[in-house]
């Protein structure tokens, strides 16, 4: 049997952070490409934006699903992970607690914290920049 070259740690892990925080940004990414590439105008766009994020006219079921999504997409991410590096059962992981524990809270923490960046300062500003009306919902006027 032939051993399959395994891929720097490092790559398999931006995957498993990224994706999920990228998937969980879609309420508002669709609207900000679609302005960007010239495909929908302004008030579209951010009524788009307004029905999948605030699940207005019947969308109240589409952000929860793509948060709940997310979250088994980081989870099994993260089984495929550790099956990758030889951690297949309980028994495994119990013998590798530390590192299991450690690789889940950092991952975990690093995903969400991407999709906070990415979906309520990057995005907000990038539609700012297009001229969607989220003035409103930056980060840092609230305080």
């Amino acid at each position: 049997m032939s051993e399959v070259p395994e891929e720097p740690q490092g790559r398999g892990l931006i995957a498993i952070i990224g994706l999920p925080a990228l998937l969980a940004s879609m309420c508002c990414l669709p609207s900000v490409v679609m302005v960007l590439l010239g495909l929908s105008t302004v008030t579209a766009a951010a009524s788009l934006s307004d029905q999948l994020y605030w699940g207005l006219d019947g969308w109240s079921w589409f952000r929860p699903t793509l948060l709940g999504t997310s979250a088994l997409m980081l989870l099994s991410g993260l089984v495929i992970y550790f099956r990758n590096r030889g951690i297949c059962s309980i028994d495994d992981a119990v013998r590798n607690r530390r590192r299991v524990i450690n690789t889940v809270i950092v991952v975990s923490l690093s995903s969400y914290l991407l999709y906070l960046l990415f979906n309520y300062v990057i995005l907000t500003e990038i539609g700012i920049l297009l001229g969607l009306p989220w003035e409103s919902s930056r980060v840092w006027t609230k305080w």
